[in-house]
C-alpha cells in the first residue's frame, strides 16, 4: 500500500438512493392504463475505500463510488406496463436498462460537466416503445443544464450531458452543499407517464482560498506528514499504541476539520498549556504539536486520552506544519466538517 498516495482522492461507495417511493407509481388520472417505475435497492451505506491521485471514480451497479473530484452512479431502472382489467392490473410488458454518470468535478473551476448513458432496454411485450425524457436539478448556486434527445425512445442506448454552472464565489465564501436530482418521466401512447427521481452524491463549491473549486464533500482526502520528521514521529508513536484516528491504515477513523477559530484556541489551550520539558527545551523543541490537530472536531481532549497525543517540536517546524496545511486545504477544498487522513 502506498500510503503517500493513499486517500489524496478518497474513494467511497454509497448507496443510490431514490427520491420518489419503490415502485415510484405517477398519478392515477387514467387509473385503467399506467407506467410504473422502479429503481434497484440500495446497498450497503457509504465505507472508504482507497484511492491514488487523479483516479477517475468506477461503479458497479446501483452504487455511487466517489473520490474527491469525480463521482460514477450506475443505476438500474425498471419499468411496467400496466393496465387494470375487470379490477386487477395486468402487467403487460416490461422494460429494464441501467443509466450510467460519470461527474468530474473541478479543483480550479465551479463549472464542470457529466455525461450519462441510458442502456438499450431488455423489453417484454408493450414495454417496446416507450419513451423518456431526462431532467437534473442542483442547488447552492449551481445550475444544471441537460443536454438530451428528450422523448428518446429506450429500444436504442443514448447518452447526454449535464452542464454545471456557478455564479461568481467571493472570496471567503463557502456556498452551501448540494446534489443533483435527476428526474426521468416515462411516456407512451394510452398509458399515463410514469416518474422516477434520484439524487448525485453531495458536492460544494467555494472560494476560500481565493481559488474557486468544488469538491465532493463525503470524499475523504489525506495530508502528508511524512517529511515534518518530529511531528510524524508523535503520530506513529500515538498510532503504535493503539491511536486510531487519521489513520489511513485498516480501521482508521477520518478526522474532520473545524474552521471555529474560537474552539480551534480552546481545543489547543486544554492540551498544550504547560511549557516544555527542561530535556526538550535543551533541544531546542519548546513548540507544543497537538494530535489531533486542535482545528478538528477531534481535536483538544475531545477524544480519550489514549487517542491523542502531544510532541514537542522546534518551531520551524510547526510553522511548516501550517504552510503544509493551509496548503493542501486549498488544493482539495477542505472545509468544514470535512473528513480526512494524516499520513505520517
Amino acid at each position: 500500500m502506498r500510503l503517500r498516495t493513499l486517500f489524496t482522492t478518497g474513494a467511497v461507495a454509497l448507496g443510490v438512493l431514490a427520491t420518489a417511493g419503490a415502485p415510484s407509481a405517477v398519478a392515477d388520472q387514467s387509473p385503467t392504463a399506467q407506467l410504473r417505475v422502479t429503481i434497484g435497492a440500495p446497498r450497503a451505506q457509504a465505507h472508504p475505500t482507497t484511492a491514488g491521485a487523479g483516479v477517475v471514480a468506477t461503479c458497479s451497479i446501483n452504487k455511487i463510488t466517489i473520490n474527491r473530484f469525480s463521482e460514477c452512479e450506475w443505476v438500474a431502472v425498471h419499468v411496467d406496463v400496466v393496465k387494470v382489467v375487470d379490477g386487477a392490473p395486468v402487467i403487460e410488458g416490461t422494460a429494464d436498462f441501467s443509466v450510467k454518470h460519470q461527474m468530474t468535478l473541478k479543483a480550479s473551476s465551479a463549472n464542470w460537466s457529466e455525461q450519462f448513458t441510458i442502456s438499450k432496454a431488455t423489453t417484454t411485450g408493450q414495454g417496446k416503445g416507450v419513451s423518456v425524457e431526462v431532467a437534473a436539478v442542483s442547488g447552492g448556486g449551481t445550475k444544471a443544464g441537460v443536454h438530451f434527445a428528450q422523448g428518446h425512445t429506450l429500444d436504442s442506448a443514448a447518452s447526454g450531458s449535464v452542464d454545471y454552472t456557478t455564479g461568481a464565489i467571493a472570496r471567503k465564501k463557502i456556498n452551501p452543499k448540494a446534489k443533483t436530482t435527476y428526474t426521468y418521466t416515462f411516456t407512451k401512447a394510452g398509458y399515463t407517464p410514469g416518474t422516477v427521481s434520484y439524487a448525485s452524491a453531495v458536492y460544494r463549491c467555494d472560494n476560500y482560498y481565493g481559488t474557486t473549486g468544488c469538491a465532493i464533500t463525503e470524499a475523504p482526502t489525506g495530508i502528508n506528514l511524512s517529511t515534518l520528521p518530529r511531528i510524524a514521529e508523535g503520530i506513529r508513536k500515538l498510532r503504535s499504541r493503539g491511536g486510531h484516528y487519521g489513520d489511513p491504515g485498516s480501521g482508521g477513523k477520518p478526522l474532520h476539520w473545524m474552521i471555529n477559530a474560537a474552539q480551534q484556541k480552546k481545543n489547543r489551550q486544554a492540551v498544550c498549556s504547560g511549557t516544555a520539558p527542561a530535556d526538550m527545551r535543551r533541544a531546542g523543541r519548546t513548540s507544543c504539536d497537538e494530535y489531533p490537530f486542535a482545528s478538528t472536531y477531534e481535536g483538544g481532549t475531545h477524544l480519550p486520552a489514549a487517542q491523542r497525543t502531544i510532541t514537542w517540536v522546534k518551531k520551524s517546524e510547526n510553522d511548516g506544519q501550517g504552510a503544509y496545511i493551509t496548503n493542501w486545504r486549498r488544493q482539495f477544498h477542505v472545509m468544514d466538517h470535512d473528513p480526512f487522513y494524516v499520513i505520517a
